[in-house]
C-alpha cells in the first residue's frame, strides 16, 4: 500500500528529515502533537533549518477542505495584532523571556495539534462523503437493474403466453 509519506520521500529525499507516523494512534491528543513538537525544537536548536511550514488540510465542510500551508517557524503575527496593544508598555513578571520559554513551546504544539484536527476532521467530512456517494450509487445501481430484471422477466412471460396462444 503506497501512501503519501512514501511519494514524498520518492521526490524530496533529502528534504525529509524524519517521518512520524500517527496512522496507528485512535484519537490524536495533545501528547501527540507535544511529541512533535519537541522534535521540531530540536531540530531547530541544532540549526538544522531555517523556516518550519506546515501543511495540512484545513476543514471547511463535508465536501470542501481547504489545503493549507502555514509558517510556524519563525512565527508569523497578524499587523493587527501588534497594533492593538496601543503602543503600551508592560512589565513581566517573571522574565518576558522566562515566559517566552515556557509558552512558545506549547504554541508550537498547540498549533501543531490544531493542523492534525483538522487535517483529521477533513478526512473523515470527504470518507463521509465518499461512503454517501457510494450509497448512492449502489442504490441506483439496483433499481436499475431490478427495472431491466422485470423488463426481461415480462418479455420472457409474454414470449410463453404468445407461445401458448398461438400454439
Amino acid at each position: 500500500r503506497l501512501c503519501s509519506s512514501d511519494l514524498l520521500r520518492r521526490q524530496f529525499p533529502t528534504q525529509i528529515v524524519e517521518l512520524v507516523d500517527l496512522r496507528s494512534v485512535r484519537t490524536l491528543r495533545f501528547e501527540n502533537a507535544e511529541m512533535v513538537a519537541e522534535k521540531i525544537i530540536a531540530l531547530f536548536d541544532k540549526f538544522e533549518f531555517d523556516v518550519c511550514t506546515l501543511f495540512y488540510s484545513r476543514f471547511r465542510s463535508v465536501i470542501a477542505q481547504i489545503p493549507t500551508a502555514q509558517q510556524i517557524i519563525p512565527p508569523v503575527f497578524d499587523a493587527k495584532t501588534a497594533d492593538a496593544l496601543g503602543g503600551a508598555v508592560y512589565e513581566f513578571e517573571p522574565e518576558a523571556e522566562d515566559i517566552l520559554h515556557e509558552l512558545l513551546p506549547r504554541n508550537l504544539a498547540v498549533q501543531i495539534l490544531r493542523a492534525l484536527l483538522e487535517n483529521s476532521a477533513s478526512f473523515y467530512g470527504a470518507q463521509m462523503s465518499a461512503m454517501d456517494n457510494a450509497t448512492r450509487n449502489a442504490g441506483e445501481m439496483i433499481r436499475k437493474q431490478t427495472l431491466t430484471y422485470n423488463r426481461t422477466r415480462q418479455a420472457m412471460i409474454t414470449k410463453e403466453l404468445i407461445e401458448i396462444i398461438s400454439g
